[in-house]
């Protein structure tokens, strides 16, 4: 089987790029082969600053790598360095309906939020389903806001196929329904916009902050309540192991226990399970070369496979 996915570095990396996404990506690497890509060119719809962009895309590659990813299993590697995705974006674009665009909720959300309206946000599914269908994807790891735009990539390659002949697979999505959305403080999903975020290589004291500015309802601390609908609850439940989460529930079934006591329980778990991450990055970051080394090695191994993929796409369509 192979996998494919990819995270903008369109900022610093928090928890819910790790749980929704990173995490499923690592441990995906025990079950077939893999390609995971920075994805900068995705990010320019929404980063303006090259110096920005060039930080978070290198940023992004050590997170992973101090995460867990093992270069050695899989391909990581920047989206931009494999030029052959471009080119398959504009041959997919000749057979993607505006319709299709049109339908996708992404890029009304993204208007709303404020996000100039582009060619490139519209057309963002399709520079998707190039950095999918070239590789050649089984299976692609997504959160479920995503999970339509792999629909529209099957769309795509379907239509393709169908009108070319059988250049593409058809990959399908896969969904970890436990951490598809995770709460940011606020209750809404975790993200950089909305500023809701827990940093994911931030320090101790922010940290500490920003989880002890959870949003939390007004029932008093003698009360029993429902942990279910506690953001500090949802979010202890995506790091902890079964006994921890049992117990922390019915702390908050008996009553007795107060928010502030969660809040502080919540704060020593993540932390207790990102310092062991904090020091690995902090190695790679005295390791240039080794990162530089990663990306080069993915990016060769992502080209040669993307370029069989275009020459293939290319001569079905008579522009070889």
């Amino acid at each position: 089987m192979r996998i494919v996915s990819g995270i903008q570095p369109s900022g610093r990396l928090h928890l819910g790029n790790y749980l929704g996404m990173m995490r499923p990506a690592i441990a995906a690497q025990n079950e077939g082969e893999t390609f995971y890509f920075i994805a900068n060119y995705h990010a320019l719809t929404t980063v303006s600053d090259p110096s920005a962009l060039r930080r978070n895309t290198r940023a992004a590659a050590i997170d992973f790598l101090a995460c867990g990813l093992n270069p050695d299993r899989g391909a990581l590697f920047v989206q931009s360095d494999v030029p052959a995705v471009t080119e398959l974006t504009w041959l997919l674009s000749v057979i993607t309906g505006m319709g299709l665009l049109e339908r996708c909720h992404s890029y009304k959300d993204k208007l709303a939020k404020g996000v100039a309206s582009t060619h490139a946000l519209f057309a963002y599914p399709v520079l998707m389903a190039a950095d999918i269908l070239a590789y050649r994807a089984d299976s692609v790891p997504v959160g479920r806001d995503q999970k339509q735009h792999v629909e529209v990539t099957r769309d795509i390659a379907m239509r393709f196929n169908n009108l070319f002949g059988d250049v593409f697979a058809i990959p399908q999505p896969v969904i970890r329904d436990d951490v598809a959305v995770v709460p940011g403080i606020d209750g809404q999903k975790m993200s950089k916009s909305y500023n809701n975020h827990i940093e994911l290589f931030g320090t101790e004291k922010d940290t500490r902050a920003r989880i002890m500015r959870i949003v939390t309802d007004s029932t008093p601390l003698e009360a029993p309540k429902d942990p279910e609908q506690c953001t500090v609850f949802r979010i202890f439940r995506l790091i902890s192991d079964d006994d921890q989460i049992e117990e922390m529930a019915e702390r908050y079934r008996n009553g007795g226990f107060g928010y502030g006591a969660a809040k502080k329980q919540l704060f020593d778990a993540v932390w207790s399970f990102l310092e062991p991450l904090h020091r690995r990055r902090a190695e790679l970051e005295k390791e240039p070369d080794f990162v530089d080394g990663v990306l080069r090695r993915g990016a060769e191994r992502a080209r040669a496979e993307a370029d069989s993929v275009l020459g293939a796409a290319r001569r079905a369509m008579g522009v070889d």
